[in-house]
């Protein structure tokens, strides 16, 4: 088990801290086993603001997944089908317990230099 560094819009963030938001959406699945997301909400917030467990990895073509996640999934179904347009697989990555940092990090602070494109991982 081990944990990675996603780069998340501050919108998301919020939606994920306010128990809006259970499921990360990502194109491609991490090969490691994964337990916990910290996350560093992007520019204009750009720190590390917190971390949630990951209890469930959903990886299926884009109608299966949203079937799943739409109700819990903090985002629209617009923004999910152009997220995930001419892709054949979709990710979500369930969410557990979050947790919000009472002092965000910087990335230095974890070791990382600059915004993960798509994740790190963090030992």
């Amino acid at each position: 088990m081990c944990k990675m560094l996603l780069s998340i819009n501050p919108c998301h963030v919020n939606n994920i801290m306010a128990g809006i938001k259970h499921y990360e959406f990502r194109k491609r699945k991490c090969k490691k086993i994964v337990d916990t997301i910290i996350i560093y909400a992007t520019s204009p917030i750009m720190k590390v603001v917190g971390e949630a467990e990951v209890i469930d990895i959903i990886e299926d073509t884009p109608k299966n997944v949203w079937n799943v996640t739409s109700d819990y999934s903090g985002i629209s179904k617009s923004f999910f089908d152009k997220y995930y347009k001419g892709r054949e697989k979709a990710v979500a990555y369930k969410l557990g317990k979050v947790k919000k940092y009472e002092k965000p990090l910087s990335l230095s602070d974890l070791g990382v230099y600059s915004a993960p494109q798509s994740f790190v991982y963090i030992n």
